[in-house]
This record gives C-alpha cells, structure tokens and sequence, in this order.
C-alpha cells in the first residue's frame, strides 16, 4: 500500500514533533536513572509489579514512531526510483549498524575485567561511544572523498581494535551480545518488519495480519514450556516479537492516518485500533500484567495505545490546526536522533576517563537532581543545533 505522492512535497511533522518530543523525555529519564531519591514514578517499575510509568513507555514509543516513519521511507525511495537492490542494502545496513552499536554500548557498561585491559575500561567505552559519529555522519557532498574514507574506515578500525582490546570476566577476548541494547532491539524489530512490510508491498491488510502475529508470539513468549522455547531460532524470533508488535502498529496507524490526503474528518478506523489496543491489554492484563522489564502484552498494547492516542493529538493540533511553533524546541532531537541518543554517554565516559567530576553531588539527589535532569535534557538539545548547523549528523 503506497502513501500518496502528494504527502511527500510537505514534512509530516507531527511526526517529527513525537520523536522529538520522545527523545527528549527519554534522555531526561536516562539522566534521572543516575539520580538518587527520586518518586518512583519517575522510575522503571519493577521487575515484579503489575504496573507501569511514563518512563515505561519512551522505549515503546520510539518503536511506534519507527514503524510510523517506514511507509514513508519507503515510498520516498521508491517515488526516487532506488531499485529493489538499494533499498535491501539500505535496510540491512541500517539495522547491522543500530546492531553492532547497541553490542558496544552493553559491553562498555558491563561484563569486562578491567584489570586484564589494555586500555582502561573507561576510555574504552569513550571510543565505543564516539566512534559512530565518523562512521555514520552524513557527510555532506562538498565534504572531501579521501578524508571522508580516512574518517569512515579509520572509526571501523578503531571498533575492530576495541573488540580485541576488550577481555571479557572470564577471560575471554571480545565483546558478546550479553543483550542487544537499546539500539540493538530497535535494530532486530525494524528489520524484522521492513522485511515483512517489504514482501508484502506495504498491504494494509497483511501489515494488520503481522500486527497480530506478533502479538500473539510476544504472549507464547510468555509461556513457561512453551514450544517457541524449545527451538533455539524460533525462540530468538520470538524474543524480538514482542518489539517488532510496536514497531507493526506503528505501521498500521500509520497507514491508516495517511492512505489518503490529510483530511479534517474523524479518522474512525485510527480510534478504533486505538480502541482495541486499550481493550486486548485490559483483557490480557489478568493474564501476563503490565510489566516493561518482562515485556507482556498488556504492556505493548498499552503503550500502542498510548502512543495512538498522543500521535492523534499532534496530528490534530500540527496538521490540522496548524499549531507548530511551540515544536521548534524539539526538532533538533527529531533531526538527529542517534546522535543525541549517544552523547550523553560520550560525555559520560570521557568525565569518567579523565576523572572530571562537574555536577556537584547537591544535584545528583531529590528534587535538585530532577532538575538537573531537565537541564541536562535542554542543553543536548541546543547542542544538537550547532552539530545540525555544521553538518554533524548521524545518517543509518
């Protein structure tokens, strides 16, 4: 199923409101996770409650906006007339690289034997952070071929050199994907379903038909003993079904918001699934609960029903009423999205390479600490504008 051509001459930008607006709360909570004494409903829940808090549902939807943004991706490369043979290796590189950094970031947090490194850890997670921002910038055409490939290749190499630098607690040489990071599970949910989207030329139908399907792995997931268990690949399918039902729903509404023109009409067909979302998570509830750290259904068809519901409004107030000016504030996040993702943590381990201590302890506790937060959160949003200003911008 093709988005008209016509949606393509303008930004859709409630779109890029949401991811701004998400990746901002998102790197608010990722500083406030350092923060002690904070409410816990500032907080992951636990584990073992029945329950979930805003913070639960950043990750979700940053998995909703990336389904929302892959009909038009594809079909922009397609109105383009990139062959088949393009947009395939586009995908997979894409997803290789969200992959292999989401690996870096996990083994830079933890699993190593500092002691047995050649480098220290700290600076060893520095240059895994920093070295994306080489190897993925968009480099703009003006900018020199041979400095280009030196920076390209030359970042490839230091990531090779870092995975044999790395000894594992066990003694062992090099990284291993004790899980796929943040990244990583984008990374695995988005090709899972741009394969799928693309076999199926984008159908609306069979994008809702692979909207249930995953659900209904993500609750065999949940099943002790059940077969999906029993067969190592299976398994591992399944095990990233339950993010790709985020980033399939954010298909569908997607399709189903902009089959046609932008229209002032009550899109009946977006509350409905909106609708059934809340009501197979209500449903589902006494059954698997609401958990983010397990992953249960509720919690998915929650969090698509929230982001339902809030991509609605946007959509109403942006295209609609034609309130846009207040979005300003995040639209350098929506514009380069990994690399706000990442700085934080180059900034992180190079305080921590360099034993720089700037933020005095008073503002790593309690109030102080939320609202060091939010200005932490600020501030990476202006910087993101002067790397926007000068070209640096991470393109996958």
């Amino acid at each position: 199923m093709k988005i008209k051509e016509e949606l393509f001459n303008k930004r859709i930008i409630s779109i890029d409101a949401f991811r701004g607006i998400t990746i901002f709360i998102m790197i608010f909570v990722n500083e406030l996770a350092s923060i002690k004494n904070v409410p816990q409903w500032m907080k992951h829940m636990p584990a073992d409650a029945d329950a979930m808090t805003f913070v639960d549902l950043v990750f979700p939807a940053f998995l909703f906006i990336v389904g929302m943004s892959i009909p038009f991706a594809f079909n922009a490369r397609l109105i383009k007339g990139d062959s088949p043979k393009t947009i395939w290796t586009h995908t997979l590189k894409r997803a290789l690289a969200l992959i292999i950094i989401g690996v870096y970031m996990v083994n830079a947090e933890y699993g190593y034997d500092a002691s047995k490194m050649v480098i220290s850890a700290a600076f060893w997670g520095l240059l895994a952070y920093t070295m994306p921002i080489p190897i993925w910038n968009k480099y703009d055409k003006s900018f020199p071929k041979i400095t280009k490939n030196i920076l390209q290749y030359g970042g490839m190499l230091v990531l090779v050199v870092l995975y044999f630098l790395y000894v594992q607690e066990n003694g062992e040489i090099g990284i291993t994907p004790k899980w796929w990071g943040i990244l990583g599970l984008i990374g695995w949910a988005y090709l899972i379903t741009v394969v799928y989207y693309w076999l199926v030329k984008g159908k609306l139908t069979a994008m809702i038909a692979f909207l249930f399907v995953c659900l209904i792995a993500t609750i065999l997931n949940q099943i002790k003993g059940s077969f999906i268990h029993e067969i190592k690949w299976i398994g591992f399918i399944a095990g990233h079904m339950t993010h790709a039902t985020l980033v399939s729903a954010g298909v569908v509404i997607s399709l189903l918001f902009f089959e046609g023109k932008i229209s002032e009409k009550i899109n009946w067909k977006v509350i409905g699934f909106g609708v059934l979302f809340f009501v197979l998570g209500y449903l589902l509830r006494p059954y698997y609960e609401v958990s983010k750290v397990r992953g249960t259904p509720s919690w998915v068809l929650y969090s698509a029903g929230i982001c339902t519901v809030i991509f609605y409004f946007l959509y109403w107030l942006m295209e609609i009423k034609k309130q846009t000016k207040w979005s300003n504030f995040f639209m350098p996040a929506a514009a380069n999205p990994l690399l706000i993702y990442i700085l934080p943590g180059i900034i992180y381990y190079f305080n921590l390479a360099f034993k720089i201590h700037i933020i005095p302890d008073y503002f790593r506790e309690g109030t102080p600490g939320i609202i060091w937060s939010l200005v932490f959160s600020t501030i990476m949003l202006f910087a993101m504008q002067i790397f926007n200003k000068y070209k640096i911008q991470l393109h996958l």
